[in-house]
């Protein structure tokens, strides 16, 4: 190209180029500082774990990808009143923290995510070979239940775990409707209608629900008169 034909800037223009690189620098920073501040204040405090608008997020995404493989679990702690009301709420945070991190380090290296719904129950959505279902879901009982230190006490934690598969319920079942079918698997194990390992039915998945919650739950019970 010939010198006559080179187009000439004015040193203003440069100016204001070389300004608008660390503002689009600084915005983009400020972008991510945000989002990292949200996703710290959907975390539960106490266990690092997500809420359940994460979790029902995730389940939605591995439906998509994978949903011959996706499970979603609920997990319930059992007994942890007793640890309350005889070692102190302290002792219950412990127990409580050590199952969300158990969970969460499991479902993890499944490709998945673990969430706390709240207090004492926890949710987890992963991928899991459909033949290997019962065996992996035994062996998170087994780990959840390894004794944890409390000071000089060791508490041994009892969880309930009850498991829906995607594959077994139709294909518009939505993540809500897979969490009701694990929440009502767990209740039917947690209850002992059911063995470690029980896997939802569509019936599960389907059950009505009052007031949005499972029946037998508390607040379920209509007002009476």
């Amino acid at each position: 190209m010939p010198p006559s034909s080179v187009l000439r800037l004015p040193p203003r223009t440069f100016a204001i180029a070389a300004a608008a690189v660390p503002l689009a620098l600084a915005v983009v920073a400020d972008d991510v500082r945000v989002r990292r501040q949200l996703r710290t204040a959907r975390r539960d405090p106490l266990t690092g774990l997500s809420g359940r608008d994460v979790l029902m997020d995730r389940i939605t995404r591995l439906a998509a990808a994978d949903r011959e493989q996706l499970h979603v679990l609920v997990a319930d702690a059992d007994g942890l009143k007793a640890v309350n009301d005889t070692l102190g709420h302290a002792a219950g945070d412990v127990l409580i923290a050590a199952i969300g991190h158990r969970i969460g380090a499991w479902a993890q290296a499944r490709g998945g995510l673990a969430a706390r719904l709240g207090g004492d129950e926890f949710a987890a959505a992963v991928l899991l070979s459909p033949a290997a279902t019962v065996r992996d879901v035994t062996a998170l009982a087994d780990q959840l239940a390894q004794p944890v230190a409390c000071g000089t006490h060791r508490l041994r934690p009892a969880v309930s775990i009850g498991t829906a598969r995607a594959a077994d319920l139709p294909d518009a079942a939505s993540a809500s409707r897979l969490l009701r079918g694990a929440d009502m698997a767990m209740y039917r194990v947690k209850n002992g209608s059911e063995v470690r390992g029980y896997v939802a039915t569509r019936h599960d998945a389907y059950t009505p629900a009052v007031h949005g919650r499972r029946p037998g739950r508390p607040g379920t019970h209509l007002p009476v008169g």
